[in-house]
């Protein structure tokens, strides 16, 4: 099994890469998160954006598995489906959904918005999905599964759930106004969910690694959003790196074959935490606009910045990363110079090019490498020695520093404008 994840802080273009890396595979398979991920994929001129469906769901002989560590709403979920009718895609026979994937609640979203509101200037930038509370009811043993939506008694179950969360709301004198009609849709497409094939995926899992059928392991999110090892508390609920695909689909590390990390050619991130290489100037600007860099989500701005490679070592490390996607390298043909942070500067002068626990708290200015850009368009570019010299160089250079061989570079969004080397 190989999986794929995002080196940075989310939206690195892991949709588009699932698509074209999904011919190689018969399995794919997501693992964490919920529809807080948007993965975009565009092919024939038409743009897609997947959130709780695995990326392979276009390869009709792909089996697409929804894992037990992924949180699912039910409307978007539907509403997700509904929308690929026009693809004429048979979803009962190649989408399947773990019993063991959690359910968020309508009560989920009013409790995100009632904490976010809560901590004022402090807030984490939440996508106000439910994610965060959904994974607190699982830690917490309270959550309902999918597996639960078959029972005789389910709506016993979800009434429970519903008193616990209607007292933490009259806590935050959060309003209840349009619970009635969340809870009329949300019924509605348990309905649907009940028509799909739900089972037993860890099973599925290893029988298809039993067989030697391939699987890519599908992250949503990016390493630095991690609830470990992300920078706490300005991160994701889940486990985003590749240990989450063992816990998010009942698989052995020793299964684990390549890791795929892909990173932008830049950094971006979406919502409140430490950003040391963040541009709030007219480059940031720039680079914002050449890169379309809204949420797929959300349509926030992203904020944007130069590449990090004290944080993208750092999450090389932690994933046992084996082979590296440089993406939207395009975005980067507006600069005549292009600059790439190798150490961050303490306040007390000192230099470091680790990630530091208190990365929060500390002022920390990049150190800049500055490089010649190759300042033209990429289109027409089809192969690696097509590529103008500045832009071998500085893939040169970071497969150099970050000991890790750069594999394919993307040049635009479309699924045929993926260079492998």
């Amino acid at each position: 099994m190989d999986v794929l994840l995002g080196l940075q802080w989310g939206d690195e273009g892991k949709g588009k890469i699932v698509d074209v890396l999904a011919p190689q595979y018969e399995v794919v398979a997501r693992f964490q998160g919920g529809p807080n991920a948007g993965h975009t994929l565009e092919f024939d001129g038409i743009k897609h954006v997947l959130h709780q469906i695995p990326s392979g769901i276009f390869r009709s002989q792909i089996l697409n598995i929804i894992g037990n560590g992924v949180v699912i709403d039910p409307i978007i979920l539907k509403k997700e489906i509904d929308a690929l009718g026009k693809f004429s895609i048979d979803f009962k026979s190649n989408l399947v959904i773990s019993k063991k994937a959690t359910l968020i609640v309508p009560t989920h979203k009013l409790l995100d918005a009632a904490y976010e509101l809560s901590k004022g200037d402090k807030k984490i930038g939440s996508t106000l999905k439910g994610i965060g509370p959904t994974y607190q009811d699982k830690i917490g043993r309270a959550a309902l599964r999918i597996g639960d939506i078959l029972s005789p008694d389910f709506k016993e179950k979800y009434a429970i759930l519903l008193e616990k969360h209607k007292l933490t709301l009259s806590f935050y004198k959060h309003p209840l106004d349009n619970l009635e009609e969340m809870e009329r849709q949300f019924f509605e497409a348990v309905e649907f969910i009940k028509t799909l094939p739900l089972i037993d995926s860890e099973y599925t899992v290893n029988e298809a690694l039993a067989a030697n059928k391939r699987i890519l392991a599908e992250g949503a999110q990016g390493s630095l959003l991690d609830i470990d090892f992300g920078s706490y508390p300005f991160v994701t609920s889940s486990t985003t790196m590749a240990a989450g695909a063992c816990t998010g689909l009942g698989v052995s590390p020793s299964k684990i074959g390549e890791v795929f990390g892909i990173f932008k050619a830049y950094c971006t991130r979406v919502g409140s935490g430490p950003f040391p290489t963040e541009l709030s100037d007219a480059t940031g600007e720039a680079m914002r606009k050449e890169g379309n860099e809204f949420g797929s989500t959300t349509g926030r701005p992203r904020r944007c910045g130069w590449l990090d490679l004290p944080a993208l070592k750092y999450s090389i490390m932690i994933n046992g990363v084996t082979q590296l996607f440089m993406m939207k390298a395009d975005v980067l043909n507006i600069f005549e110079e292009i600059k790439v942070c190798t150490a961050y500067e303490l306040p007390s002068g000192e230099q470091i090019e680790k990630l530091p626990f208190e990365i929060n708290e500390l002022d920390a200015k990049p150190v800049y490498k500055t490089m010649k850009g190759w300042h033209c368009s990429l289109e027409g570019v089809n192969s690696y020695e097509e590529f103008p010299l500045p832009l071998k160089e500085y893939v040169s250079y970071l497969e150099q520093v970050l000991q890790v061989p750069i594999t394919l570079v993307s040049v635009g969004p479309d699924r045929t404008q993926t260079i492998l080397r």
